[in-house]
């Protein structure tokens, strides 16, 4: 070490060094360390905390900091606004359309129209295109498994052998037997084979690479792919559509007209037109819409209050024709027609039967079969009008069926003769309390939804509210009960295709993450066709189409979405022609 002290590179290690400026704090920061050996300037690391003191780029040159490097990320949120960002608006508030135009169509503008129906078709041929995939998939593999592991024919059980003759090696006298026999094909000797090949059907002279029986898998009829689109068509703006579980406040009518409660108004949207038409507005009676329903054929439409009124209106001269200012005791919540006569369910858990084309403003029967409101009214009309029957769900959780073909009305001129006493007393046993015909008692929660199947006489569907989530389906005529299908959800709403043998549901709560769902099933297998989605809230309205190709549904988002559920039906004609007419017959 002595040696390297004295040398002349130590001696160089140990010299001043001029270049290195001081000043009355110490060196000088700016000065680059010039190392003497190699004349490299800047060969140390710059420490974290060391700051650019320039002077020479004047005060506003950027201060430069080193960059702090974790496992945590921070966005900064300085370089943009939050309202520019997020297009909120102005006025610090979600915007309300104006009270004037209550139901306003969002697709308006033709062009965006134009892109929502491309983007709607576009996903209509993926799913087609997805479906088929999937069918064709399945095809291969059944002809793979067919063709690969053929069925192999049953053998029979071996036949038992001597083993002490077969173990002993003692030798044995051969039979006396012929080595070559001929024999006629027989079928009692099952070691004389079966297969004919003179026949032309056998498999040895067939010109298919695959067996008979994946030849008739692949000749056999495919089944058609059913295809739901799963946006809706159309949306249109509802404001102030209630989020109530006990309202009916969307019907579709006969001449193609959707009737509508916002609030104290209601609105009527013809669909081959689009045109928005006001029909009433309670606002001055301060009284609410809480249920509407159309009438089987025509322009009537019957409204329910909230105050227990009921107002029959002629929905195509925007006029009233009739209104029962006391027709229940609390809110009319649920109405079902049945030719002339509206029936009305009430929050004061009876049933009333009017007949419109009547002066008289008291119903002809009365019914009460629940001990809580009712909730959903359906009259089925498979079997004419004089042997409709009458489902009724209360929030008891109970189904009702009446049957009002054994009530007879006493005649107004009779009740004008005898008096107002015993007008009052006749009137009286009228509409005296009838009992049900058969009362359900499965479900556990509100029951809203009913349902008649038009396709099958006396088959009804419901279905329970939140604590039920069950849609159950009876075969009235003998009070029994089908099939229940659990769906996962609340059922808020139930209508059967006019096309095909398939029911349509909506949903609300659930405990799962699919929740205000519509779904379509196929009836009596009960397997899921499709499932739609789109409301933010409980889907609580349903109506279907005249045609019964769409359905609207309503929510408490304040949105009513058209969907194409259905195709329409082959073969169907546009008029019954009768057998009658021999003047068409003639040529």
């Amino acid at each position: 070490m002595s040696g390297l002290k004295h040398s002349p590179f130590g001696k160089r290690l140990r010299a001043p060094h001029p270049d290195t400026d001081y000043d009355d704090e110490g060196p000088a920061r700016n000065k680059p360390r010039v190392n003497p050996i190699f004349g490299v300037s800047n060969l140390s690391t710059p420490s974290l905390d060391s700051r650019s003191t320039d002077e020479s780029a004047g005060p506003s040159s950027p201060e430069l900091r080193p960059k702090d490097y974790n496992d945590r990320f921070v966005p900064s949120r300085d370089g943009g606004d939050i309202r520019t960002s997020y297009h909120l608006m102005d006025d610090g508030g979600p915007h309300t359309p104006s009270k004037t135009q209550r139901m306003i169509p969002t697709e308006s503008d033709a062009l965006r129209g134009l892109v929502k129906q491309s983007i709607a078709s576009v996903q209509s041929y993926a799913g087609r295109f997805f479906a088929f995939l999937e069918q064709a998939n399945t095809l291969f593999h059944t002809l793979l498994h067919t063709e690969v592991t053929p069925p192999k024919a049953r053998e029979g059980s071996p036949e038992r052998t001597n083993t002490g003759a077969a173990t002993s090696g003692l030798p044995t006298t051969p039979s006396r037997k012929r080595l070559f026999t001929f024999n006629s094909p027989s079928g009692s000797n099952p070691a004389t084979p079966t297969r004919r090949l003179d026949a032309t059907t056998d498999e040895a002279y067939s010109l298919s690479p695959v067996r008979a029986e994946s030849r008739r898998l692949l000749e056999s009829p495919r089944r058609k792919l059913r295809n739901v689109c799963k946006t809706p068509y159309r949306v249109l703006d509802a404001p102030d559509l209630a989020d109530d579980f006990y309202l009916n406040l969307v019907d579709w009518s006969s001449t193609n007209v959707l009737g509508v409660g916002l609030g104290s108004s209601v609105y009527l949207w013809t669909a081959h037109t689009a045109a928005v038409s006001k029909l009433c507005d309670l606002q001055a009676q301060n009284d609410t819409i809480s249920s509407l329903s159309w009438a089987q054929k025509g322009t009537t439409l019957a409204i329910g209050t909230l105050s227990g009124r009921l107002h029959i209106y002629d929905a195509h001269e925007l006029k009233i024709i009739r209104s029962y200012n006391q027709a229940h005791a609390s809110r009319v919540g649920s109405l079902s027609w049945n030719a002339h006569v509206l029936s009305s369910g009430s929050r004061d858990r009876t049933i009333h039967h009017r007949d419109v084309r009547e002066q008289n403003t008291r119903p002809f029967r009365r019914c009460s079969g629940h001990r809580q409101e009712v909730c959903g009214l359906k009259w089925s009309l498979d079997g004419g009008v004089q042997n409709a029957m009458l489902a009724s769900g209360g929030n008891d959780n109970k189904v009702c069926i009446w049957d009002l073909r054994g009530s007879r009305r006493a005649s107004t001129a009779a009740i004008a003769a005898a008096g107002a006493d015993a007008a009052a007393s006749t009137t009286d046993d009228m509409v005296n309390d009838q009992q049900p015909l058969y009362k359900f008692h499965e479900h556990t929660a509100a029951v809203k939804a009913l349902a008649w199947d038009p396709h099958m006489s006396g088959i009804l569907a419901t279905g329970g509210g939140t604590q039920d989530k069950t849609i159950r389906f009876w075969n009235v005529p003998s009070g029994s009960m089908l099939n229940a299908l659990d769906t996962g959800s609340q059922v808020c709403n139930l209508t059967w295709s006019l096309t095909s043998h398939e029911l349509v549901s909506t949903h609300g709560f659930s405990s799962t993450t699919a929740q205000n769902q519509i779904c379509i099933w196929k009836y009596p297998s009960l397997d899921m066709v499709a499932s739609l989605s789109g409301h933010t809230h409980r889907v609580l309205y349903l109506a279907m189409s005249p045609d019964g190709e769409t359905i609207v549904t309503g929510a408490g988002d304040e949105t009513l979405r058209f969907w194409n559920a259905f195709s329409k039906k082959e073969g169907r004609e546009s008029r019954k022609e009768s057998k009658l007419d021999f003047g068409r017959q003639i040529r």
